[in-house]
């Protein structure tokens, strides 16, 4: 009976978080257009918070690690999602002919957008594992922590899969694949949790790490791909807009783990 509740509540936790942000989706493309740089600035702020307010504190407080430890893991894996990006650069310029520009190419030719889509796939996947790990756990504890606590993800999860979204469209990404890779995100949710239901005793030795992991993906995100973009409007009423939508997302983030922690206790 636990593993159909940690199956049933993995499953609609993914698809209301995917479905959220899928909404997006449906939005006129012109007006699209116009949310697309306020999402992405929010995206900013949620990735961030969640990283430095969420993911990191969980793998420092953990027991059996030390602060080098996870900061180890967290700069290992900042150089590993530079490796990444420039693979993925490196077979989009393939692709599209644009080594022959050479090293002197534009930034805007030779850092394509898409590169930061594909990290947020992945950066997302990772997060929706734990996410998965954590649900299991709380119902192998009591059925109705495990109730509370996935709808306490799917509230913490969707602000930040609206702003994952908005970064995917932005990447080139069309609507229908945006919201398909999206949702495909959500899979590891219910892979983690199965898993975990199984090997949680294996899985809890990892979990500070894949936490860190998960925390340099966001981290990396925010500050190599989204705040470059935003630098390019440094006119004052667009750097003020920016910073407060940053904000509301740091700030949802934040309320969303409040409301964890009002009804976990």
């Amino acid at each position: 009976m636990t593993l159909l509740w940690i199956v049933l509540f993995t499953l609609l936790g993914g698809a209301a978080s995917a479905g959220a942000a899928g909404a997006l989706l449906l939005v006129p493309d012109r007006l699209r257009e116009r949310l697309l740089p306020s999402l992405v600035s929010y995206a900013v702020g949620a990735m961030l918070a969640a990283a430095f307010l969420g993911l990191l504190p969980e793998a420092f407080e953990y027991p059996g690690t030390t602060p080098q430890q996870v900061t180890g893991v967290l700069l290992g894996g900042i150089l590993l999602f530079f490796v990444l990006e420039k693979f993925v650069l490196w077979r989009h310029c393939h692709t599209d002919a644009c080594a022959a520009h050479g090293s002197h190419a534009p930034l805007a030719t030779a850092r394509p957008w898409r590169a930061a889509g594909t990290l947020v796939l992945v950066g997302d996947s990772v997060h929706n594992l734990i996410d998965g790990v954590l649900i299991a756990a709380a119902f192998l504890t009591d059925t109705r922590l495990g109730v509370l606590t996935a709808l306490a993800i799917v509230a913490h999860e969707i602000p930040q899969e609206i702003g994952d979204v908005a970064v995917l469209v932005h990447s080139g990404y069309s609507r229908g694949k945006a919201m398909l890779f999206n949702l495909l995100t959500n899979l590891p949710t219910l892979i983690g949790g199965v898993v975990a239901y199984f090997a949680l005793e294996t899985l809890h030795g990892a979990l500070p790490y894949v936490l860190t992991l998960a925390a340099a993906s966001f981290i990396y995100i925010a500050v190599a791909d989204l705040i470059p973009d935003l630098h390019r409007r440094p006119e004052p009423a667009a750097t003020l807009a920016q910073v407060l939508l940053i904000g509301a997302g740091i700030g949802t983030i934040v309320l969303s783990h409040l409301a964890l922690e009002h009804w976990l206790h």
